[in-house]
């Protein structure tokens, strides 16, 4: 029998261990010199101030951005809390009244059985905007220290930011319907408490806090870290 080195065979590779090939780095609208709008995604040269299609300012970057994302979201952390403290809906049965908060009316519809109900109030009222809080403000911080966070990480958490945002108003819509069709007069009637104004601002404010931010700069912040 002949070794592989008796043979005259070259030195063999195993392609399993073979590292994979560098991937060319994506070509973007800044790196081609040219300028995406922020309104309608059309991209324009630099040269030009406003967008063909929508006439819409034209920039590179929002240089703002951040800047609006926390003042609006410290806006809606400011309305959260009367949301929380104060009257969201008031009911008044005979003559007798009720005033009930966001937490005591998830009480009140544990004590009545009505899990189901009380689990989709808690989480639209509670955990969806003390989460959407959390996710902003830690998207916003992460562009400024990239090494928490990856640039993918940081467009899943933007996407779910944005996905749940429509679900916020759940609480409102439910005293706003209530409201309207519970009016009896002496024998039952609902209205709609100051806390639903707050809670209502809050929800506003944290979507203006959203929609303020530049998405681009999710993408930014890891070429600077890889340069």
């Amino acid at each position: 029998m002949t070794s592989v080195a008796d043979s005259g065979a070259g030195p063999q590779t195993d392609t399993h261990f073979r590292d994979p090939p560098a991937q060319a780095p994506a070509l973007t609208a800044r790196s081609a010199g040219l300028v995406a709008c922020t309104s309608c995604g059309r991209v324009h040269r630099p040269d030009e101030p406003v967008c063909v299609r929508c006439g819409s300012a034209l920039s590179s970057r929002d240089r703002k951005s951040l800047q609006k994302v926390w003042a609006w979201l410290v806006a809606g952390l400011i309305c959260y809390v009367p949301a929380n403290i104060y009257t969201m809906m008031r009911t008044s049965m005979f003559g007798y009244e009720l005033d009930s908060t966001i937490v005591g009316g998830v009480i009140d519809l544990i004590e009545y059985q009505s899990y189901s109900v009380a689990v989709i109030v808690f989480f639209a009222s509670v955990m969806i905007p003390i989460g959407k809080f959390i996710a902003i403000a830690f998207l916003a911080y992460s562009v400024h220290n990239p090494a928490i966070l990856g640039g993918r990480a940081r467009q899943r958490l933007y996407d779910v930011v944005e996905f749940i945002g429509r679900w916020s108003m759940i609480d409102v819509f439910v005293v706003a319907i209530l409201s309207s069709l519970v009016q009896f007069n002496f024998i039952a009637t609902i209205n709609p408490g100051i806390a639903a104004v707050s809670f209502a601002l809050s929800v506003a404010f944290t979507m203006l806090s959203a929609q303020s931010f530049d998405s681009r700069l999710i993408w930014d912040a890891d070429e600077i870290a890889d340069a």
